[in-house]
């Protein structure tokens, strides 16, 4: 008993330990330690009731070869550092600026790549009060402050970015669901601004500032219902993504103002969101635990990830890792069975023409004969991206070809650990709840998309029901379900309940079920949001139950419109796509985690104590080599 009890203890003692270095196919990512930036004292900061520690990055193209340039906020304090990454340890003792704000709190930050040089940067700051200040922290000046006086919106400043190729507009979004074009040439005006309609859709309104004299706000966007969480240009600077806290993400064309297309988290707000390099992917992540790639030619979800146990709360991809390949087009994505394969070269799909269905169908055959060519060689086409969370893990994921490009089931399964459900073991369920994890291997919905986004529009928007493969269990009645007497539209959303009541099972599954993991996952209930988040889901199947009634009377409330989302392309039930598991799933903090950021030679996370920590790339930790005993000690896991 006693070497089953120490044996139990040592396991929970390794689960709860802080990584100091990981491994994965390219080799060993370490922490330097040396390279830790954080406020002077290396205190760490009592995060309760402050805002996440946010950092950002900018080369000023120094000639002596530290051009990298680090800002970070933490608490009410803002520091501006040369970054050393792992060439040399950090001096905190030097900071080229640090501010101390009263009444207010900074929240986010952005610099402008375009202005930088070696003898002035320009820094947007957003804060807590709703004000947006442009200062130059190599000059300490102060440039301008934006909505001073706080006409223009009230509400906590959550995300800010320059706007692509531009040296004096930016894009600034708030708690209260709106977002703000500025331009730092021109003033705010001492009354509030009047605004006249440009544009509106489902979800949406642009509204343009209605006065003789140029001012700002250029455009006010309102986006969704409640708080607009974090937004991010594509690429090309051509499109704008949104999620906000109603759980949508929302694809803008930016310059004309249009919604390109819509997602729906699982369930909870949207909170983090980011572009593959090439712009063909985005991912999103939040309250539902979960990553999502949402496809931007085909307009809907072809992946989900789950290995976060709390929110989730950056995303962001590896551009150094990404191998999109040599022809840079975009992937042409094809899932289903061999009659839908048959279907889609033979009838072009769905109603979007028979041409654009046998083009896509062509596509994909031709990739797949590619990737079966007698060289036994994969094409190059994975993307690697990140996520950190609430569950203090940092966690990399990579997104291959048995996703992007999935071979017809009968053919061959994809690598995924969704096909585990469909084993003689684990009975075929409708919910992924009550297994761990969905059935089925592929997204279904074989539609008609393109990846022209003229041709995308009309088809971004639908929220259809997507077809099942002919692999994919169908859903058991349930016991006392409906009959062909019940109201449709009562039996719609009672099968959304139903879904509804594994959604806090799954959001909290371990990747293994092992002793030591459950003990972990007691330990992380108590100083995280996990249990929250099943009595919230609790919650919303309660929502769904009590709207049955008004559902029967042909009323509709917001619960319900958001549960019959379920099983469409805006949100696809678990076992209708695949579902990704984590390369790399490790603790790499004490408390939540609220940056990361991949670099040429190192990636850069930081958590709400104010530590911002250097993880060097393989062969590239310098900074350990010439400091053996700085190197972090510890085992490689």
């Amino acid at each position: 008993m006693q070497i089953s009890k120490m044996a139990v203890e040592g396991g929970g003692k390794e689960m709860n330990e802080i990584k100091t270095q990981f491994t994965t196919r390219e080799g060993v990512y370490k922490l330097l330690t040396h390279s830790e930036y954080s406020r002077p004292n290396r205190v760490p900061f009592n995060s309760q009731g402050s805002n996440p520690v946010k950092v950002s990055f900018v080369n000023v193209n120094d000639q002596s070869g530290n051009g990298e340039r680090i800002c970070f906020n933490v608490g009410r304090e803002l520091y501006f550092y040369i970054y050393k990454g792992v060439r040399k340890a950090a001096d905190l003792s030097k900071p080229i600026d640090k501010r101390i704000y009263k009444g207010t709190q900074p929240t986010c930050h952005d610099f402008n790549p375009l202005t930088a040089t070696a003898d002035s940067v320009s820094l947007l700051v957003g804060f807590s009060a709703g004000q947006v200040q442009l200062i130059d922290p190599i000059k300490k000046e102060t440039s301008k402050l934006f909505n001073e006086e706080r006409l223009i919106d009230k509400t906590r400043v959550t995300c800010v970015r320059w706007v692509p190729g531009s040296e004096s507009q930016f894009l600034v979004a708030h708690a209260s669901g709106s977002m703000y074009l500025y331009n730092v040439d021109h003033g705010c005006g001492t009354t509030a601004p009047h605004y006249q309609l440009l544009r509106q859709g489902e979800g949406f309104a642009v509204h343009t500032c209605k006065s003789k004299q140029a001012r700002n706000p250029l455009q006010r966007w309102t986006v969704g219902r409640g708080t607009l969480n974090e937004f991010a240009f594509s690429p090309d600077g051509k499109h704008l993504a949104c999620v906000s806290q109603d759980g949508f993400l929302r694809v803008f064309g930016f310059d004309g103002a249009e919604l390109y297309g819509s997602m729906k988290s699982y369930f909870g707000g949207l909170l983090c969101v980011c572009w593959s390099p090439d712009g063909h992917y985005v991912v999103a992540g939040g309250e539902d635990d979960l990553v999502t790639v949402w496809s931007f030619a085909a307009c809907r979800v072809v992946a989900r990830g789950h290995g976060h146990k709390s929110w989730v709360s950056v995303v962001a991809f590896d551009q150094c890792t990404t191998n999109i390949g040599a022809d840079g087009d975009a992937p042409a994505e094809f899932s289903g069975s061999d009659d839908d394969f048959q279907d889609q070269q033979h009838f072009g799909g769905g109603g979007g023409g028979g041409c654009r269905g046998r083009e896509r169908a062509n596509s994909a055959q031709s990739h797949l004969s590619k990737r079966n060519s007698t060289d036994g060689r994969g094409l190059n086409g994975s993307y690697r991206f990140g996520s950190v969370g609430q569950d203090t893990q940092l966690c990399l994921w990579d997104l291959t070809e048995d996703i992007l490009y999935p071979l017809p089931l009968s053919r061959t399964r994809t690598h995924t650990n969704v096909m585990n459900a469909t084993t003689t073991n684990n009975p075929p369920s409708s919910t992924a709840g009550t297994n761990g994890s969905g059935s089925g291997s592929t997204s279904s919905g074989s539609g008609d998309k393109t990846g022209t986004p003229s041709n995308a529009q009309t088809n971004c928007l639908s929220s259809s029901p997507l077809p099942r493969s002919n692999s994919l269990p169908h859903s058991t009645a349930p016991p006392g379900g409906s009959t062909p007497n019940s109201h449709p539209k009562a039996s719609s959303i009672i099968d959304s309940a139903l879904i509804a009541t594994g959604v806090h099972k799954f959001a909290t599954l371990a990747l293994h079920e092992s002793r030591k993991e459950r003990q972990h996952d007691k330990e992380h209930r108590r100083n995280h949001s996990v249990g929250y988040i099943g009595s919230k889901s609790n919650d919303k199947l309660n929502q769904l139950s009590s709207g049955l009634r008004s559902a029967a009377t042909g009323t509709v409330t917001t619960a319900t419109a958001a549960g019959r989302t379920l099983g469409t392309e805006l949100c696809p039930r678990m076992e209708e796509v695949p579902l990704l598991e984590p390369l790399v799933c490790k603790k790499v903090a004490h408390e939540r985690l609220t940056v990361l950021i991949f670099l040429d030679d190192c990636l850069v996370t930081a958590c709400q104590e104010g530590f911002v920590c250097t993880w060097a790339r393989p062969g590239k930790g310098l900074l350990s080599s010439q400091n053996p005993g700085n190197s972090p000690s510890g085992t490689v896991v």
